[in-house]
Parts: C-alpha cells; structure tokens; sequence
C-alpha cells in the first residue's frame, strides 16, 4: 500500500509539473484571483472559490479544474491509482507549494492564508 502511495505521489508530483493546467494557471488572471486571495487550494486537488467568485473567475476556475481532472484521469491510471486518490495526493502538494499570502483549505474546510510557516496539510499526506 505505501508502495503505491509513494508511487502516486512521486507521479502527482511530476502532474503538477506537466499538466497543461499548469500553463493555463500562469494567465495573470489566475495569478491575480490567487494573490488577491479569491480562489485557493483544496485537499481534494482541485482550485476552490474562497468567496462568491465573478463569472469570468468561475471559468477560468472550472477550466483549470476540468484539465486537472483529465490529467489525473490520466496519470491515475499509469499509477496504479484512483483518481480521488491521484487528485487528493496532488492537493497535497500543491497545497505545499503555495505562497505566503495565498489561500488553501485546511482538512476542516476552512480557507486560511498560508504563512511563513508550513501550510495545515491532511494527516495522510505524503
């Protein structure tokens, strides 16, 4: 079980590297939504909206997230895995990635701004 584990996780790390999400996510529309704290990090691997979002962040949000669960989809089954378990092994790292500054749900579900410190991460995460 760890072996597989780790083997999502390496692979997830190497998704968030190469999903075509990624290049959809350095549009200074998203960077903007995110440094203004609008949309964040979930758990489950995907964007999630911290306050009631305009139409056009929603859109760019759920394109983001359609192409990261494509991704998963794909990359889930190279691995051996899930794709609830691909994409929460994903949110994981991305939620590990983020900023200073930046939004991220806590396993509790609730939004909070990263600081200095490392990010409240879900028990199980690698």
């Amino acid at each position: 079980m760890f072996k597989r584990f780790a083997t999502v996780a390496m692979t997830a790390a190497a998704l968030v590297l190469v999903t075509p999400a990624a290049h959809a996510q350095r549009d200074p529309a998203y960077q903007q939504a995110r440094t203004q704290g609008l949309i964040g990090e979930k758990p489950d691997g995907y964007l999630g909206f911290v306050s009631s979002p305009s139409p056009a962040i929603r859109a760019l949000v759920d394109d983001i997230n359609i192409k990261r669960k494509a991704a998963y989809t794909s990359s889930a089954a190279n691995a051996g895995s899930t794709v609830e378990q691909f994409a929460f092994t994903t949110g994981c790292r991305l939620i590990l990635q983020t900023s200073p500054g930046e939004k991220y749900q806590t396993p509790g579900g609730q939004w909070v701004t990263r600081d200095s410190g490392p990010p409240t991460r879900d028990p199980r995460c690698p």
